[in-house]
């Protein structure tokens, strides 16, 4: 059932009528929505294939960079993995009822903290259809509806999607106003950021442009899924053969995503070992280079350019990457909490003591002893999938999964207590 044109302020208020009956809705009935939306994937990946076909060949994508196209792009593979992931989410535990606490308070009463759904989140994204069912299918299990507001690049495939995931909620006897989609222009963000009374959460996906465009308008709660500008830290202690596979990995296997890697630091003992060939091997992957004095020396015929102060800062999320030379492993922390985003740092060491000092001491969602920060992801943390990835504090960090999309009550019971 595809959902039908309507205002951002009557699509808000049908989700909010809609989350009421979802979020007593049993297990097995949003279950059942869940299972028929990974059919319905599977079973129209063609129309799926056609609609992200016009989005890339529309006028409006032709200027996006190379890792953005590929953010838009849509294959076969990706609508399995889309559906392999709804299972997934549909195979999870449903944490609405999750009994948190339990006690006999002095005055007899019996008190319960219980989950309960949050009512209606809205996602603001970009680029990234698969964004569309991810989202969908965390707030039906979680018992929330969802207001999904995409990028105009993939207007075309955003509305397949939520067509499907609409069809497969009334399969399910459930409301498919439990899934709104609202158009892509600046207006639009800004109504949906007031709708006060009607979202409960707002969750922006994207740069840091999206976050002082919310920051300016929003008077409902926003949890900001925001930037990635990720480091991989190479102590002089690491094991160099694997830090370069690491780093490599954290810049090229997709350059596109926010958990990718922006910034290389390496320390001063290991850098004329060390950098030459990681030079090599990003340079010969594409990645245009930025150095700092001594990573350009040690270059060994690889293209550095000149680092400026706004590089060690940038999300690229693109085939570029920031290079420096630190000092000491408090340097290399110290370098990281000054410019990094929050999301996701990474030490290569085999010293446990340095590993310690940097997971102890580097203040991200995310903190890696010898792996790439590419594994920042609700799927890779067997959540099935993610709303987002928070870079705050308060309520949830790290993945946006299905704990995350809920609050608590209490519950209390008595036999005829009073107060007074």
């Amino acid at each position: 059932m595809a959902a039908t044109a309507t205002s951002v302020a009557e699509t808000c208020a049908a989700a909010r009528a809609a989350a009421l009956a979802l979020a007593n809705a049993p297990t097995e009935q949003k279950n059942r929505a869940l299972e028929a939306a990974a059919g319905l994937l599977e079973e129209r990946a063609a129309l799926i294939l056609e609609a992200n076909a016009a989005d890339l060949a529309d006028q409006r994508a032709a200027a996006l960079t190379p890792a953005l196209r590929d953010r838009l792009t849509l294959t076969e593979d990706r609508i399995r993995a889309m559906a392999a992931g709804v299972r997934e989410v549909a195979a999870l535990p449903d944490p609405v009822g999750e009994e948190l606490e339990r006690r006999t308070l002095a005055s007899g009463l019996d008190l319960r903290k219980v989950r309960v759904p949050l009512g209606v989140v809205a996602v603001v994204y970009e680029a990234r259809p698969n964004v569309t069912v991810d989202c969908a299918a965390l707030t039906i299990k979680s018992g929330n509806a969802i207001v999904l507001r995409g990028s105009s690049y993939a207007e075309r495939s955003n509305g397949a999607l939520a067509a499907i995931v609409r069809d497969a909620l009334e399969q399910a006897g459930l409301p498919v106003d439990a899934v709104g989609l609202v158009a892509g222009g600046r207006e639009d963000l800004a109504e949906l950021a007031t709708q006060d009374g009607l979202v409960d959460l707002l969750i922006p996906r994207g740069g840091e442009g999206l976050k002082a465009a919310l920051k300016e308008v929003a008077t409902v709660p926003v949890m900001y899924a925001a930037a990635g500008n990720c480091h991989v830290y190479v102590h002089s202690d690491a094991d160099l053969e694997m830090a370069r596979r690491i780093a490599y990995d954290a810049k090229v296997d997709r350059p596109g995503v926010c958990n990718s890697a922006e910034t290389l630091l390496v320390d001063r003992q290991v850098a004329a070992a060390f950098l030459p060939g990681i030079l090599g091997d990003l340079h010969g992957a594409g990645v245009e280079l930025v150095g700092d004095e001594q990573t350009r020396a040690n270059a060994n015929g690889a293209e550095v350019g000149e680092a400026v102060a706004q590089d060690w800062d940038t999300e690229y999320l693109d085939m570029k990457m920031a290079v420096g030379v630190v000092e000491s492993l408090e340097a290399a922390i110290d370098h990281v909490n000054r410019h990094g985003s929050g999301h996701s740092e990474a030490i290569v060491t085999q010293s446990e003591q340095a590993a310690e000092l940097f997971t102890a001491g580097v203040d991200a969602a995310a903190v890696y002893v010898n792996a790439s920060t590419r594994f920042t992801d609700g799927f890779e943390y067997g959540m099935g999938a993610e709303i987002g990835n928070s870079t705050q504090k308060l309520h949830a960090r790290g993945p946006i999964g299905l704990r995350e999309l809920t609050t608590f009550k209490y519950v209390v019971h008595g036999d005829g207590q009073v107060r007074g």
